[in-house]
């Protein structure tokens, strides 16, 4: 079998252009992921996955970031509105993992019919008082095993959904003070409190299919981000003991200086699987598709395995557990 193209890449619009076509042809990535500029109705989605999956010629991933809240492609009127998670678990109390399971198998019920087969949830970063506020409310609690129980959920959820989950943003987010979209954030917390506090929860969900890394430098480990840094990948891969398939956070926020080439073969070669890049021209797309190649003999391995946690979605009575939900929640439960 050929090797995958090892990138990640995303399209302009609602459907491919014919350039967009030739490109995904000539490079095979081993997945897509989707944005708002890519989503009208049910149908056009359908077709744009269908495409993506001919002109790769393969039965590629397909992903999104349906995190809920504020984060969240699909929107009301067509797809449901979710509150924050944090609120989402506050609202929920001493039924919070119920609850998360029920909100990620019904995003997984909206997201399978359309043909997108991931999701970039769940996202089991630790915050902390000074955590900044585009993360802040997307966490899942305060503390580190609440956590790992609330993305195991939405883990179990989604499977049972027929989704492939991504834990995010390993090893750990919580602690930066600035966005990584336009900044690098420098966490200057022990060795010991990160692998005791902040490393946990990715520990616990380890056999997550695919991890996304965090553009992150953890000064007690090394200089360099994590999504270029060959230690952090070993601390992922030793420590954490992640053996999965891992992507990139997007290669082109601004976090990360230098030109996409550079970085891509950077995080390559600190030991990262695939290339995730988001909202460039199609010039760039194919600069991250030649820097990152084919899949390596391991990371191909590592994609197969991921690949291997396909599932039909089970038989379950949605209606039932949206009422499930509400009973749970109250009729706030979507927003």
């Amino acid at each position: 079998m050929s090797r995958f193209g090892a990138t990640i890449l995303d399209a302009e619009g609602h459907r491919l252009t014919p350039d967009e076509k030739a490109l995904f042809r000539d490079t095979r990535p081993f997945g897509f992921i989707l944005f708002a500029r890519n989503i009208d109705m049910p149908d056009q989605i359908r077709a744009l996955c269908d495409e993506f999956r001919e002109a790769a010629g393969h039965d590629a991933v397909i992903t999104i970031d349906q995190e809920g809240g504020r984060v969240q492609r699909l929107r009301a009127p067509t797809w449901r509105e979710w509150l924050p998670p944090m609120e989402f678990v506050q609202a929920a109390g001493a039924a919070a993992a119920e609850a998360m399971y029920i909100r990620f198998r019904l995003i997984a019920h909206e997201l399978y019919p359309l043909g997108i087969d991931s999701n970039c949830a769940p996202m089991v970063d630790v915050p902390c008082a000074d955590t900044h506020d585009f993360l802040y409310n997307r966490c899942y609690g305060t503390d580190a095993a609440s956590i790992a129980l609330m993305g195991q959920a939405a883990n179990d959820g989604m499977l049972a959904g027929g989704v492939l989950p991504v834990i995010k943003h390993i090893p750990g987010h919580g602690r930066a003070t600035a966005d990584s979209h336009f900044e690098l954030p420098h966490v200057d917390a022990s060795r010991d409190v990160l692998s005791r506090v902040d490393f946990a929860p990715f520990k616990a969900l380890r056999d997550t299919p695919m991890g996304m890394t965090a553009h992150v430098v953890y000064d007690a480990i090394d200089k360099r981000p994590a999504t270029l840094s060959a230690p952090m990948m070993q601390v992922i891969r030793e420590e954490i003991g992640f053996d999965n398939l891992i992507m990139t956070d997007d290669i082109s926020m601004k976090a990360l200086s230098g030109s996409l080439s550079d970085l891509s073969h950077a995080a390559i070669e600190a030991g990262c699987d695939v290339i995730l890049h988001c909202n460039g021209t199609l010039a760039e797309r194919a600069e991250v598709a030649q820097a990152a190649g084919e899949m390596t003999e391991t990371a191909q391995r590592r994609a197969m395995r991921a690949l291997s946690y396909r599932q039909t979605p089970d038989d379950i009575d949605i209606a039932a557990l949206d009422a499930q939900l509400k009973t749970l929640l109250g009729e706030g439960v979507h927003g």
